[in-house]
């Protein structure tokens, strides 16, 4: 589900480094700040990118529910953002957290869980 056009204070020199996806997202890479664990992947817009800097809490943009979320409001699993990088493209976040329960809507403490096998 696309993003609703919204007004956001981000700052305007963070918004213009940022190359959105059709629907207006970036994705938003998830690392455990310690551990260096990758925790899941979710999707950000202008406006969770603003209020997740603003807060520190890790706020994303549910595709599914076509809604902001601010991980951990209904399950206690909350994110404290130690810090957020742009990759060098400007089309992915980094964002490295505290986190306290499980990141993943499974339950596990990473969404990165089956591994594939590699020949070669």
């Amino acid at each position: 589900m696309p993003v609703p056009e919204a007004e956001t204070s981000l700052d305007p020199a963070i918004a213009a480094r940022l190359k959105r996806n059709p629907d207006g997202l970036v994705a938003a890479i998830v690392q455990e700040h310690g551990t260096g664990d990758v925790l899941m992947l979710a999707w950000m817009d202008d406006e969770a990118l603003r209020r997740t800097l603003a807060t520190g809490r890790a706020t994303y943009w549910s595709r599914s529910r076509g809604e902001y979320w601010v991980k951990g409001a209904t399950s206690g699993h909350h994110q404290q953002v130690k810090s957020v990088s742009l990759d060098c493209d400007g089309d992915a976040l980094l964002l490295t957290v505290v986190q306290t329960g499980a990141a993943c809507h499974t339950g596990t403490h990473t969404c990165f869980t089956d591994d594939l096998a590699v020949e070669g």
